[in-house]
């Protein structure tokens, strides 16, 4: 076992195809399949498990994962110390539900970090696709919510898939509305003050369904019903039409202006946020700040942080 089958393994794993990861590591997809065979003779197992639709890792992959992306970032900061060497390109992926603070945390740790090369993605998506990306190691890193509507479903699905969901915070439910609307100004806000407003929701696609709405409350009884793909369209259809969505309350105004509020919402039903993550695998240095960024941030907005750290 060398180093390099332990930078190939993560190079297939990043790219999700051999292919593409011998295109990126430029040797020959023959090459690449081969140095994997050998490595998998080995060590007697499979990391990958092949079918017409192509790879995707095994249970013993998963967890030879883990270990070998410990080894590179291990090597790496030995070749760092006595090498000279610059850091290598830093890498991560986060999905998440559309959450202004999700996006917050990313940028502020981009702009704390010491580095001459990176290459980071977030993905504001639907929800089964955040649980897609993060089961097929396109992410990291999952950011989505659990309530007593979906919590069953969404668990089920995620033990199918190998993944599990650490809690971060509880949110009481608000609605985000325009700073010009009629109801703005109140302490509070019931559903029957909202029923002749269009309510804002995220679209889930092909996947569509009511366990995977961002927003609680949404198998209600609505007159008027918008669906919508990205945070800045809601956004603008918020202020342009006086709409509302039911989200967790946290805004930043530096990337939200002071355009749009959040007003609690009066139900007993709340949320809780938090993250998905494959428990055989180690967070990568990127993702581990992240998480502690999150909580810095919800903990500043006066939430209580109730997850553990990974």
């Amino acid at each position: 076992m060398t180093l390099q089958q332990l930078r190939y393994i993560i190079e297939i794993v990043k790219h999700g195809s051999i292919t593409e990861a011998a295109k990126s590591l430029y040797i020959s997809q023959p090459s690449l399949s081969n140095a994997v065979k050998e490595l998998e003779n080995e060590l007697g197992i499979e990391i990958f498990n092949r079918s017409s639709r192509g790879i995707s890792l095994s249970s013993d992959g998963s967890e030879f994962l883990s270990y070998a992306r410990q080894v590179i970032e291990q090597t790496e900061l030995l070749e760092q110390r006595y090498k000279s060497k610059r850091p290598s390109k830093q890498l991560c992926s986060v999905s998440t539900q559309h959450y202004a603070f999700a996006v917050n945390a990313f940028s502020n740790i981009i702009k704390r970090l010491d580095s001459d090369e990176y290459e980071f993605t977030l993905r504001e998506t639907r929800t089964y696709e955040i649980i897609e990306d993060v089961r097929t190691f396109r992410s990291e890193l999952g950011i989505l919510y659990l309530n007593d509507f979906n919590r069953k479903v969404i668990i089920k699905l995620l033990k199918e898939n190998h993944l599990e969901f650490v809690p971060l915070f509880k949110a009481d439910a608000h609605v985000f509305i325009s700073a010009a609307h009629p109801l703005a100004k109140r302490n509070s806000v019931c559903s029957e003050d909202l029923d002749n407003y269009p309510f804002l929701c995220f679209e889930q696609g092909v996947n569509n369904s009511f366990y995977f709405s961002e927003e609680i409350l949404c198998i209600e009884p609505r007159k008027k019903v918008i669906h919508v793909s990205d945070r800045a369209t809601l956004f603008n259809l918020l202020i342009g039409l006086n709409g509302y969505t039911i989200c967790t309350g946290i805004l930043n105004s530096d990337l939200n202006g002071d355009n749009i509020v959040a007003v609690p919402l009066e139900t007993e039903e709340d949320m809780t946020i938090g993250y998905i993550a494959d428990p055989k695998i180690r967070l990568g240095s990127f993702a581990r700040q992240y998480i502690s960024e999150l909580k810095r941030l919800v903990s500043e907005c006066g939430y209580e942080i109730i997850g553990r750290g990974k």
